[in-house]
């Protein structure tokens, strides 16, 4: 568990530099009338639409010529007539023209000069005309660019690597797709935001990790860290397919009859084995966090079991051991954009944001609470820093109780051991629904109902050691909080929301391009018990991330499988359970044999980040009884049922 420091731990050069240029040269009465906040005074409706190509650099197509992206931008009319450049706000996606933006699936739409007239989602129509310009780019080789989907790797990243280059005058674009007339960006200072969820926030985490100067901010949601965490669980595997899947199922008719050796690359490269290979060294953008020169807006919902929580605690972990300015809201949803759950809030914080770091206004932003967190639907708190400070990594323990399988947890180290055997058709939820009872299916360990709330806050650990009866085993451990509660229905198909018919406005709106969107609400439902962190493992990975081996029948072996990254509360009167278990149901693919593990007690182990640490632990434990028998629960409460649908596609539509 790392301590972060606050939200102000540095700030940007440009608000810097503005806050001192106001300091020396204003007066007090001047001082006070800098501008705080980005009005909407340009005009939308005639707003300049225009396309640019722009150069990557690459041939990833392999056609004999560089390949060239689109770029599709919206931006204000009045400051290019009068001189004056303005900053931009940046989408790059895989998803314009395949799939949609946004929880209404949007696409890209034109004119008949080819000249974008609906851009997806509502940045366009709000920060428009306030100011902004606003660019849409089309990754190689989908929609309207040039090139080949490589999921991640070189060419994602240079699709958009290459904009942000080109607004800061240091690449080529031209005005057409093959022409040779250029296309020069004067009309812009170079500051650039970039933005967007899942695939599209992952790709500003990438271009983030190349330190490319002009970019002065990232907002991923729901993102991606590194590419093999997607795919991948120490070794287990996540889904049934790879990237190669994906880059076929979002790359345009055109890149796909040209692509096959990127197709090829993507196959032998990616083994289903597990193993970590040069392909994921390209796509992992955690290892280099130290040359992140933008501030960082972090957004991911606690339950998304598409893009798992892991991601953003590696990513922000890695960002605050190197001074990132950051910023961070995690929610109860699943895989749901902050505009879905959290709209008028979002807007104006997305807006604060953005005017701070790239117009260089001092509104306070980086003054304010470093993280928002949903605690119950629609119930939010702030933490001044996140984790908190007094947050301290305490090591929990199982120990054995009454019956088989229904142990202990506390702070003494234990003895002997539990046995459980593999059973792919069950999976978390079924677990922690018969905490209570001896199941053959897994180990679970719990504590007596506390007597204070206990807050987990950041990324868990768990060191096991087990010996398994056959050459190969997976393994999952999860963190439950036992006891009824109401919250987010993330297992539901819209994962924590219901989209209703009504629609609020955000911005201004042609008749091609309405800035109105549907209304959202909270969809809850009861539960009698809450998995909120979790991780998996390949056993035959012991050793090392690199690469798997056969296990040996009847021999121990020590693993530590990550759990995802969280903040939650387990409150007075309930329970904290960790379980062991193996194939977590549609979760994580099952082993090719079905072991019976023996987990050895004296040496496993829970490492949680706690808020306020072992004392804190003590004290809500302290008093309780040292029974693990359930509290009584409402009538009808069960445990959330398992995931809906398996996702493989980092997108949400």
């Amino acid at each position: 568990m790392r301590i972060t420091t606050p939200l102000r731990a540095f700030r940007p050069l440009a608000t810097a530099v503005t806050a001192a240029l106001l300091a020396v040269f204003l007066t007090p009465s001047a001082a006070h009338s800098a501008p705080r906040e980005s009005r909407p005074v340009y005009s939308y409706e005639n707003a300049i639409r225009e396309s640019v190509w722009v150069d990557t650099g690459l041939d990833r197509d392999g056609d004999g010529k560089t390949d060239r992206v689109a770029a599709d931008i919206v931006r204000p009319r009045e400051p290019a007539a009068q001189g004056r450049k303005v900053p931009v706000i940046m989408d790059a996606s895989p998803y314009y023209s395949c799939c949609g933006r946004g929880n209404e699936s949007q696409k890209k739409t034109y004119d008949a000069s080819g000249h974008v007239v609906q851009m997806p989602l509502f940045y366009d129509n709000y920060f428009v005309p306030r100011g902004y310009a606003f660019v849409g780019v089309d990754l190689a080789g989908t929609n309207r660019s040039d090139g080949c989907v490589d999921v991640g790797g070189r060419s994602d990243i240079q699709s958009a690597k290459a904009v942000v280059d080109w607004l800061n005058g240091r690449a080529r674009a031209y005005t057409t797709r093959t022409g040779t007339t250029p296309a020069r960006a004067g009309w812009t200072n170079g500051a650039t935001g970039m933005i967007g969820k899942s695939w599209d926030g992952t790709i500003a985490n990438g271009v983030a990790a190349t330190g490319v100067k002009g970019l002065r901010t990232v907002v991923p949601i729901s993102a991606i860290s590194s590419w093999y965490d997607y795919y991948f669980a120490k070794g287990a595997s996540l889904y049934d397919s790879g990237p190669n899947w994906l880059s076929n199922y979002v790359e345009s008719p055109d890149a796909r009859a040209k692509c096959a050796a990127v197709q090829r690359q993507l196959v032998d490269g990616a083994p289903r084995t597990g193993d970590w290979t040069p392909l994921w060294t390209e796509r992992d953008y955690v290892k280099d966090a130290g040359k992140v020169r933008a501030s960082v807006f972090l957004v991911h919902g606690m339950q998304d079991l598409n893009v798992r929580t892991k991601h953003l605690g590696q990513w922000w972990n890695a960002l605050a051991e190197h001074g990132v300015e950051r910023k961070i809201w995690l929610s109860q949803t699943g895989h749901v954009d902050p505009f879905d759950y959290r709209r008028a809030a979002w807007v104006e914080a997305l807006h604060r944001w953005f005017d701070h770091e790239l117009l260089g206004y001092d509104n306070g932003v980086d003054r304010e609470p470093m993280a928002d967190i949903e605690r119950h639907p629609d119930q939010w708190v702030t933490s001044t820093a996140w984790p908190p400070r007094d947050t301290a990594t305490t090591t929990l323990r199982p120990g054995h109780g009454d019956r088989a399988g229904v142990g202990t947890l506390g702070l003494r180290p234990g003895t002997g051991s539990e046995t459980f055997t593999d059973d792919p058709q069950l999976g978390e939820t079924d677990w922690a629904a018969h905490i209570d009872r001896s199941t053959p299916d897994k180990a679970g360990f719990i504590t007596p109902p506390l007597t204070k709330d206990l807050r987990v806050s950041g990324s868990s650990t768990v060191t096991v050691t087990v010996t398994p009866t056959t050459s190969s085993a997976h393994l999952s451990a999860v963190l439950v909080d036992l006891g009824p509660d109401t919250i987010r229905d993330y297992a539901d198909s819209a994962e924590g929301i219901t989209t209703l018919t009504d629609r609020t406005c955000w911005g201004a709106s042609t008749a091609g391009d309405s800035a109105c969107f549907k209304v959202t609400q909270a969809k809850k439902t009861d539960v009698a018990a809450t998995v909120f962190s979790r991780g998996w493992a390949d056993l035959g990975h012991y050793a090392s991330d690199t690469k798997g081996v056969p296990l040996t029948p009847g021999r121990p072996y020590t693993i530590t499988l990550d759990l995802a990254a969280t903040d939650h509360v387990v409150p007075k009167g309930h329970r904290l359970a960790l379980i062991v278990a193996g194939t977590d149901k549609d979760l994580i693919d099952p082993p090719s044999s079905t072991p019976t593990l023996t987990v050895d007690l004296s040496r496993t182990a829970a490492r949680v980040p706690l808020v306020g640490g072992a004392t804190a632990f003590t004290g809500a434990t302290s008093g309780s009884s040292s029974s693990t028998a359930a509290p009584t629960t409402p009538y009808g409460l069960e445990t959330v049922p398992g995931p809906h649908t398996v996702h493989r596609v980092p997108d949400g539509t």
